[in-house]
């Protein structure tokens, strides 16, 4: 559960915003928050002001973070700056319908995609081409 909350505080905090507004520079950053961000030192100077805002108080935690959060947080950021557009798009709506699935079902919701994953990785290694499901009508 808690990576969960992780994952649908990184995707609020970058969400997109509308271009044109000012923004805060990296080299302005305070070293905390550089330590913080530092994923996306690179794209930091185009990002929107509204995502940057966001991600400055997500930053603002970061101090208090266990070493074990602080990683967990680094990686995922780091996985969330590497993707394209159209992959944050998906994973936006992705959270968006998880979000609409009622308290009561969410774990078995997050099981079956454990499973998936699972399933995934399973196959990648076993080097079996995967074979789509069968259609139904």
């Amino acid at each position: 559960m808690r990576n969960l909350a992780i994952i649908a505080f990184l995707l609020m905090g970058l969400t997109s915003t509308p271009a044109g507004a000012a923004t805060t520079s990296w080299r302005s950053l305070t070293p905390a928050q550089q330590e913080a961000l530092a994923p996306l030192s690179q794209q930091w100077d185009s990002l929107p002001e509204q995502q940057q805002h966001r991600l400055l108080k997500t930053a603002k935690r970061y101090p208090n973070l266990t070493p074990e959060q602080k990683s967990r947080f680094r990686d995922r950021l780091e996985a969330w700056s590497k993707l394209t557009p159209e992959q944050r798009n998906a994973a936006r709506e992705k959270y968006r319908a998880f979000s609409k699935v009622p308290a009561e079902h969410r774990e078995q919701v997050k099981q079956m995609v454990r499973q998936n994953q699972e399933a995934k990785v399973r196959q990648s290694a076993s080097g079996v081409p995967a074979t789509p499901p069968p259609l139904q009508p």
